[in-house]
């Protein structure tokens, strides 16, 4: 018997339990972990059980907990196990297992900076053959470091809420002039985002084998991207207010313990890495086998696999500090697009329709280069569990709303 009953091919199951932040009409904003179809307010249960880290769980972010460090995620995981599968605990655990449908889900972390990378071989090759047609696909430093970006961390959104379109200059290599108003390539960018816990010091280094000691958990995340802005602004310096007005996340963060059955090889690092992306573990160098999903207006249009990622996130985590620079709790870093070898693993409708030159159409007749007002994009994704079967990363959904 178990203190709660839970179908046993549930995508959120006891080998999942992922944290997140709710509220209801009654109370402020708290810690809840997802089962099933429920969520159970997570503090009054560990009060009740004389944990410490009640406090931490009944704070409107994850925050607290996040900066507990790995010791303690471990420690509430096994807790968290044992209490929803013990019968005994039926009793104590049933007054806060709350209906999903019956809370509101907010923005799971106070978010301290974002980074977003550009780790997809074949997201980075179509790119180049999009802009680069008589040049060579990637760039000269692509297969020797992991490429990235600082971004917006006050922009982070979570899942459900809107997204406005974006308003600044654009300029067609036809145009003498820039012209300037809404955004009228407008995109998506399926990825995954990785949930920094641990802290380290100004000046130190977070080694490829010291991953799991820094990085809570994933998120799935939508990097919406204004690409008629992006393409005017970004020589010499990158994306800029072509990426800031919004990205989405999962209301969901999915530990690492859950996700150890998706651990997988990486592909072949050709030319081999300079020592500080290859660490002394050869196991610290994993991907991971997620199968993401795009849906746009109700109609899957793409399934990256992030399998076929050509950096580690533990790779990422390690360029990202070899300068000196610090990690905060809070802290995000994302893949950058996920696009496997096939045209419906694309994880970009710039890739998807050839920067609108091969538009796609959708179940109502209607085509798409880029989004409209109206849109309704969705992610999700699914890997293996380590029970068997397999566990669903929260979803990324929204909406985009005319320019203001």
């Amino acid at each position: 018997m178990t203190a709660i009953d839970l179908p046993a091919d549930s995508p959120y199951g006891l080998d999942h339990l992922p944290y997140g932040v709710f509220s209801t009409a009654e109370e402020a904003p708290r810690v809840g972990v997802r089962v099933g179809d429920h969520v159970l307010d997570a503090a009054p249960v560990a009060a009740a059980d004389g944990l410490a880290i009640s406090g931490a769980l009944a704070q409107p972010t994850l925050n607290a907990f996040l900066a507990a460090g790995r010791a303690q995620w471990d420690a509430t995981r096994e807790w968290l196990v044992d209490l929803l599968t013990q019968d005994a605990n039926a009793e104590l655990v049933a007054p806060h297992l709350l209906p999903l449908d019956a809370v509101t889900l907010h923005l799971p972390f106070e978010v301290a900076d974002y980074v977003d990378f550009y780790a997809s071989e074949h997201h980075a090759t179509n790119v180049g053959r999009i802009f680069r047609p008589d040049g060579e696909a990637l760039t000269p430093n692509w297969k020797h470091l992991p490429i990235g970006y600082h971004g917006r961390a006050g922009t982070v959104v979570v899942s459900g809420t809107d997204v406005v379109r974006p308003t600044g200059q654009r300029k067609t290599p036809a145009d003498t002039h820039p012209a300037f108003g809404p955004s009228i390539r407008l995109d998506i960018e399926a990825e995954v985002g990785f949930v920094v816990g641990t802290p380290s010091a100004l000046a130190s280094r977070v080694d490829v084998d010291d991953f799991d000691e820094h990085v809570f958990g994933v998120v799935l995340l939508n990097d919406w991207s204004a690409r008629d802005i992006q393409a005017w602004e970004y020589v010499p310096l990158g994306p800029f207010l072509g990426k800031s007005f919004a990205t989405s996340v999962s209301a969901w963060v999915t530990p690492m313990a859950a996700l150890s059955a998706a651990r997988i090889p990486l592909p072949e690092q050709h030319p081999e890495p300079l020592d500080y992306l290859r660490g002394n573990d050869s196991s610290a160098l994993f991907g991971f086998d997620l199968a993401i999903e795009i849906e746009l207006n109700g109609q899957v249009v793409a399934r990256p696999p992030y399998r076929t990622l050509y950096w580690s996130p533990a790779q990422m985590l390690a360029h990202l500090t070899v300068n000196g620079a610090s990690l905060r709790t809070g802290d995000l870093f994302a893949s950058g697009t996920v696009s496997g070898t096939e045209r419906d693993e694309r994880g970009s409708l710039l890739e998807l329709t050839w920067n609108g030159s091969e538009p796609i159409e959708l179940a109502d007749g209607t085509t798409r280069g880029f989004l409209e007002d109206g849109d309704t994009v969705v992610l999700r994704a699914t890997a293996p569990a380590t029970g068997g079967g397999r566990l669903a990363l929260g979803e990324v959904r929204g909406t985009i709303q005319p320019a203001r």
